[in-house]
């Protein structure tokens, strides 16, 4: 809603659009040089409208079911924090003159949180709901290395803030070696019941899947 609503905002001729992405979106440099909400505000800026329409698609059919289960305040410190963290990793790997907007960053937050909820407190989640978010999270990460203008420092630093967000409370050496055993087994469990799933449900979940990976990969 946030992310559509700005665009809309933008769009409106009374509004200087130019000076929105001028003042608004990542530029490496000017970050280097004082201008720090740029960490910040280019998780709330798009190319255009498809852009902003796929990756708002990708948070309302992912967010809502994580922010009943963690509430309103930590969702959104979640997305924020997880869209900072991809927003620094551009600043410190990409070069100077490199600019960026979009949420894929803090989306990929939302899924790395997810991925820890799967490893570390899997009774939050059904087995179905776990394979979709799973293939998803790949399908997404080859498509990153695939696609072009892609800001692939943000999707990968975004999975991992989001992940070790969710991971880092139960990271001991007994809780990690169970939860990563019980996840190898739960894989290989998984692949059991794939042939019992109605293809319709699968071919849903398929297309569902192809719209938000469009999104996250909309970019630039």
């Amino acid at each position: 809603t946030i992310h559509l609503g700005l665009y809309l905002l933008t769009s409106l001729p009374i509004f200087p659009n130019n000076w929105f992405f001028e003042n608004l979106s990542g530029v490496n440099l000017y970050i280097m040089e004082g201008e720090y909400w740029r960490l910040i505000t280019p998780t709330f800026m798009h190319s255009g409208f498809s852009h902003t329409l796929f990756n708002s698609f990708s948070l309302v059919l992912f967010g809502p079911a994580l922010e009943r289960m963690l509430g309103s305040g930590r969702f959104l410190f979640i997305y924020l924090l997880s869209g900072i963290i991809a927003n620094v990793a551009t600043l410190l790997l990409e070069p100077l003159t490199y600019t960026h907007v979009g949420s894929s960053g803090a989306i990929f937050g939302l899924f790395g949180y997810y991925l820890a909820i799967i490893m570390f407190r899997k009774h939050m989640l059904s087995k179905q709901n776990s394979q979709i978010i799973l293939t998803l999270c790949v399908v997404s990460l080859i498509m990153t290395f695939l696609q072009p203008n892609i800001n692939i420092t943000a999707h990968l630093f975004g999975l991992l803030g989001g992940f070790l967000l969710g991971a880092i409370p139960y990271f001991n050496k007994k809780e990690l070696s169970d939860s990563i055993t019980g996840t190898a087994n739960w894989a290989s469990n998984r692949k059991k019941s794939i042939s019992y799933q109605s293809p319709w449900k699968v071919l849903i979940w398929a297309a569902i899947i192809i719209i938000a990976i469009i999104g996250l990969l909309a970019q630039k």
